[in-house]
């Protein structure tokens, strides 16, 4: 740093004379001097300490030739004939052929350095190399690598049965020769084969020691807690076989079947996941889910009639369950085959009857526009499950949205809606629809706008009455309110509602919506401090940041609310407008695709527009572009 290189060099000299026997000083003397000058510095530094490696190395390191450089490793290789680094050094400077004759010396030399004899085995071809391995074997009985280095020769010459005895014969060799390794040891070595391209190999260690050292009452645990940790760490194979090894211990276990089908569908390819599938339907041929995943995977591929026969077996095992009668109806009816759906609903009302086949039943009559037909079902099936609220509300719906609009079809919407409310006095979906369908009474030609929205706010009081502290009751009423312009009651009744329900995140952030701009602010940080997570909350403050053009922090806020509740198809379809308003191509094909692997089923406004007639039978991405399109023709109108 004083930049006195002479007096450096001067010291150091004296320093090699008065320390004959130090490495570091002969290195450091070499690095202060000329090229030229290191070189003789080093070679005096070779002939006073013939064993000191590094010395060698560094000479070596000045040699601008391989030819200098390997007769300087070949001189320290003979004063150091065991030094496993001066023969690594010299082997890197070889061609493959010389590497081989200088490795075939090495191991002779140091024969219990494994990697000299798994370099030497890696050069050689197949039979040399076994008869490599065998010899490594024998100077190295408590080596794992050398068995494992056997295995995956044997592995790249497609020999799959000798991996596995191989491998086997390692577990046993080396507790014989009491060469400790633990579990957690061998699967860290399986999760390398498998990185080195070797799953056979990783599934033969994961076959042969996963299960040493564990107690039988935590096995399934314990096997189902290693499958994570290797998925985690992207060692597919190594999970594959470490549950593939769980189930032939637990074939009956549900929850590793399904451990098994996740894993295969997220990583491996369609026919492996349709064979744990056929495996998991055949080992647990009562649970349903198998049956009908395995025949949805196949229908989306386009394999229809392998997919009816799928189902045709799950009958066999399950005359009795709904899912799987529903499931066959929803293939035919998806296909177009919609007589064959008809049949399949008109069985399935005789032999497994449930509230859903009902329901079902009136919903396809109703999507192929034979209200008739649909209410007839409907009144069948009331009159067997007379507290399941869904018919009641479709019931409503045909006769208010399907027949003519008139004093009839008025009535007979009532009755549906009374009979429920009789029966169900709990369903707010219920109470909603029939105070909707009093406030709307004009358009069926019977009575005025203000009657029937004061018949619409009876009801619904009566509803709060019932149903004590229920956000969606309040949020309707307010609603009501606005709709039929009376602002200062709809406020009124937003204040009377957050002091009943004040951690309410629907009611939140109706209120941030719907307040004046310059209280939005104050009344998003108030929310946000009483529901922090609520997506519905974040939602409605994201939706503030792109009014005011702040892009930045609305996607952060907006992606918030999609990662809390991914499930919430208004969270997606609000992102999606904004992207398509804010962001670019990427962006957008990004938020559709996360939406489409969501595949969300709840939300107000999602529900609302993929339950109408007009959007059945779409897609999850045709979805979401209506939903989004809706809000996006909502906000211009605004």
């Amino acid at each position: 740093a004083a930049g006195k290189t002479a007096q450096a060099r001067k010291l150091i000299m004296e320093g090699c004379e008065v320390c004959p026997d130090s490495e570091d000083v002969w290195l450091e003397s070499a690095r202060l001097h000329s090229q030229d000058q290191a070189k003789t510095i080093l070679a005096a530094a070779a002939r006073r300490m013939p064993n000191a490696v590094k010395i060698y190395l560094r000479a070596a390191d000045l040699e601008h030739h391989d030819s200098t450089k390997k007769a300087v490793l070949r001189k320290a290789l003979e004063a150091n004939p065991t030094s496993v680094t001066l023969w690594k050094a010299a082997i890197e400077l070889e061609d493959a052929d010389d590497a081989r004759v200088l490795l075939s010396v090495a191991v002779e030399k140091i024969p219990h350095s494994v990697e000299m004899w798994l370099a030497l085995a890696r050069l050689e071809t197949y039979d040399n190399a076994r008869k490599v391995l065998n010899k490594a074997r024998k100077h190295l009985p408590t080596e794992r690598a050398v068995w494992i280095a056997a295995a995956k020769l044997e592995e790249s010459q497609n020999h799959g049965e000798m991996v596995d005895r191989i491998i086997d014969k390692a577990v046993r060799s080396l507790d014989k020769h009491d060469a400790v390794v633990t579990r957690a040891q061998w699967l860290k070595e399986a999760e390398a084969a498998e990185a080195s391209g070797a799953p056979l190999t990783s599934a033969a260690i994961v076959k042969c020691t996963v299960g040493r050292g564990v107690d039988e009452e935590d096995r399934q645990r314990t096997w189902a807690d290693d499958a994570n940790a290797s998925l985690s760490r992207n060692a597919v194979s190594t999970a594959r076989a470490i549950l593939a090894h769980s189930l032939s211990s637990f074939p009956t276990k549900r929850s590793l079947w399904l451990q098994a089908v996740d894993l295969e569908r997220n990583h491996g390819t369609p026919s492996s996941l349709d064979e744990v599938l056929a495996a998991a339907s055949e080992r647990l041929p009562r649970t349903e889910i198998f049956w009908l995943v395995r025949a949805k995977e196949k229908w989306l591929a386009g394999e229809v009639d392998t997919s009816r026969n799928i189902l045709t077996e799950a009958f066999k095992a399950n005359p009795d369950s709904e899912p799987v009668w529903l499931a066959a109806v929803k293939l035919e009816w998806e296909t177009g085959e919609i007589e064959r759906a008809r049949v399949l609903l008109s069985r399935a009302r005789e032999r497994a009857p449930t509230a859903r086949i009902f329901m079902k039943s009136a919903l396809l009559e109703r999507e192929c526009k034979h209200p008739d037909e649909a209410v007839d079902l409907l009144e069948q099936g009331l009159q067997k499950y007379p507290t399941f609220s869904k018919m009641y509300m479709m019931g409503g719906q045909i006769c208010s949205e399907d027949l003519p609009k008139n004093k009839d079809s008025l009535d007979k919407a009532r009755k549906f809606y009374q009979r429920g409310l009789q029966k169900c006095p709990n369903n707010v979906v219920l109470w909603c629809l029939a105070s909707q369908l009093e406030e709307n009474v004009a358009h069926y030609g019977v009575g005025s706008a203000s009657a029937g929205v004061t018949k619409a706010r009876s009801l619904l009081e009566l509803a709060r009455l019932k149903n004590q502290k229920n956000p969606e009751l309040w949020v309707e009423a307010i609603r009501l309110e606005r709709r039929a312009g009376n602002d200062k009651l709809a406020i009124s009744l937003m204040a009377r509602a957050l002091q009943e329900i004040p951690l309410s995140g629907l009611l939140l952030a109706e209120n941030i919506t719907t307040s004046p701009r310059v209280e939005q602010k104050s009344k998003s940080a108030a929310a946000i401090k009483k529901c922090p997570d609520d997506p519905r909350v974040i939602t409605a403050v994201a939706s503030l940041f792109a009014a005011e053009r702040k892009n930045d922090k609305a996607r952060k806020w907006f992606e918030r609310a999609v990662v809390l509740d991914p499930d919430m198809g208004d969270s997606w379809a609000k992102l999606y407008a904004f992207e398509l308003d804010a962001g670019t191509k990427d962006t957008q094909e990004k938020v559709k695709k996360r939406c489409i692997s969501a595949e969300p089923t709840h939300g107000e406004l999602w529900c609302k527009i993929v339950k109408s007639m007009s959007n059945r039978g779409k897609t999850v991405a045709e979805n979401l572009d209506a939903v989004a399109q809706s809000l996006r023709d909502k906000m211009r109108l605004n």
